[in-house]
């Protein structure tokens, strides 16, 4: 089992000859699609099919396309023959997927049949050509690039593997250009954060489009030999659970949003309908967790050893609940510019509102800290980190030192043991009257405490903390928000909070209004809310 891969061709032909029996990728509900041996010979004929249409070493080849087997086939086909992957996110609107297509200069287009009429037709017409990700076949071909002179070529590890477009929570899109080395340095941290082996079993429920799903979700067991298995569906309660106990992965990578949703609409209900459940969280709450994490580990299927969370800041209460209950949860903060890892916490090794220590191979240092505080910038560097942004060297200066530190944007302290504990972005953080900083994500962490509650968003307005919430489904009925008893039940509710966060958090952050959101928040791939859209009052 090697771990020391310089380029991600390397990994595969390592992987597709010493695993070339066991099965690779799979569907929930159809089985093995792919064993290694056939994923590498299907790789190995698209990238023939890229070059006979004149897609050669270094052309952009875009991939739009829902999680499913033929995602990483058509991944492999790119990079393991010297192009260069543009992976897309599926919520793109028509534009963004046409000034990604335009600015990345993508040649070829992988793309699902179920997202394909969201490509303009004049952008389609640019396309070399574009495959359907479902089956494989041709969608549509341009004549005149059937020249058969598309070259490939072994990739060094600097060579750029991806150019992955994020517009994070702060609403500027940028092309993060991820080489060879990158990708393998985030395999390398990945093993040595948890062993995954060949006889692992992994279910695939975030956008393979997003690097800490590829990265550690697809690259990661594909190099040690394991399986994976994808929803054709999206990962909804009603669909997950039975796939969970159909395939009972023993890993799998979430974002807080999912197990904080499990936990307040599936296990915070069931102990306060129970009696006995009520007395035992009285008299002796760490039984009551552990009952209820053999119970949660049962729906995950029984063999779950390691539950991967990253994207956002965990709320601690569900930290601590995961913590008493056993249950085999991981941490990770990483960023779409190293790959993703920088900072991890393994099974057994987390500390409540920690995000654990510097990953294997990355060196991490707090700048222009807070002496009162100990807060400051995460600073990284390592083979992890970016090249910069795709035709933009001006705001890849502002983020990436000429000796290769990457400043983060965000703010973190460190304990005596190495944990980093990270506050928030700084864009994100608002400067109270006195000077001190004042955190969001701390309040919105006791406003997502409230059962009605289903997530939330504080911003500041006018030099004042307004809490934007969204209500659970059966909260409020809005067909009646006319009516004077809607608005009365609605102002109550708006009290109610503001009477609750306010006495569960520090004088300086208090809020002075809550306002009430119809609809959930719009969010990136990691579900963490776009914060940029919602700092102004809707008119």
């Amino acid at each position: 089992m090697r771990h020391d891969f310089q380029t991600l061709a390397d990994m595969f032909i390592y992987a597709v000859d010493k695993y070339a029996a066991r099965p690779a990728f799979g569907l929930v509900d159809s089985g093995i699609r792919y064993r290694y041996a056939e994923a590498g010979e299907a790789a190995r004929s698209l990238s023939r099919l890229l070059s006979n249409f004149g897609v050669s070493k270094n052309d952009k080849v875009a991939i739009l396309s829902q999680n499913m087997p033929n995602w990483g086939v058509a991944f492999f086909a790119t990079v393991a023959f010297g192009r260069i992957a543009v992976p897309m996110l599926t919520e793109l609107s028509e534009n963004e997927i046409t000034n990604i297509l335009v600015h990345s200069d993508a040649k070829a287009l992988f793309v699902s049949r179920r997202l394909y009429e969201k490509v303009p037709a004049h952008i389609l017409s640019r396309m070399h050509i574009v495959i359907a990700t479902d089956d494989l076949s041709i969608l549509q071909a341009h004549d005149d690039a059937y020249t058969c002179d598309g070259e490939i070529a072994s990739p060094l590890p600097d060579d750029l593997a991806c150019v992955i477009y994020t517009s994070g929570t702060t609403g500027a899109a940028k092309g993060v250009m991820l080489s060879h080395r990158n990708f393998c340095a985030n395999i390398l941290a990945a093993w040595h954060a948890q062993h995954a082996h060949r006889r692992d079993v992994f279910l695939s429920i975030l956008p393979l489009a997003h690097t800490y799903e590829m990265s550690i979700g697809m690259l990661y067991p594909f190099s040690v030999g394991a399986l994976v298995y994808y929803l054709n569906r999206p990962p909804t309660p009603s669909i997950l659970v039975p796939s969970l106990r159909k395939i009972r992965p023993s890993l799998m990578l979430s974002v807080p949003l999912v197990i904080e949703k499990i936990y307040r609409s599936g296990i915070v209900p069931i102990i306060e309908k129970s009696r006995f459940l009520t007395l035992l969280q009285k008299c002796s709450p760490w039984l009551l967790c552990r009952l209820v994490g053999l119970r949660l580990r049962k729906t995950f299927g029984g063999r779950l050893k390691f539950f991967g969370i990253g994207g956002a800041k965990l709320d601690e209460e569900v930290e601590r609940f995961l913590k008493r209950s056993g249950f085999p949860y991981a941490i990770g903060y990483g960023l779409t510019e190293t790959a993703p890892l920088i900072c991890n916490a393994s099974p057994g090794k987390t500390f409540v509102g920690t995000t654990g220590v510097a990953a294997h191979g990355v060196s991490i240092r707090l700048e222009n800290v807070n002496p009162a505080t100990g807060e400051g910038e995460i600073v990284v560097r390592g083979d992890n980190v970016m090249r910069g942004y795709y035709k933009d060297y001006k705001r890849t200066q502002t983020v990436l030192s000429a000796d290769g530190w990457l400043r983060t944007g965000d703010l973190a302290c460190m304990d005596k043991r190495g944990r980093y504990a990270v506050k928030g972005r700084i864009g994100s953080v608002i400067i109270g009257p006195s000077g001190e900083n004042i955190y969001p994500e701390e309040i919105e962490s006791v406003l997502n405490t409230l059962q009605d509650i289903s997530e939330s968003l504080v911003v500041e307005r006018d030099g004042q903390l307004v809490a934007l919430v969204h209500f659970n489904d059966n909260v409020l009925d809005w067909n009646y928000e006319n009516e004077d008893r809607f608005v009365e039940d609605l102002e109550r509710r708006k009290q109610d909070i503001l009477d609750f966060v306010n006495a569960h958090v520090n004088r300086n952050s208090r809020i002075r209004k809550v306002e009430v959101e119809k609809r959930p928040f719009a969010k990136t791939a990691t579900l963490k809310i776009k914060r940029f859209l919602y700092k102004e009052k809707k008119g």
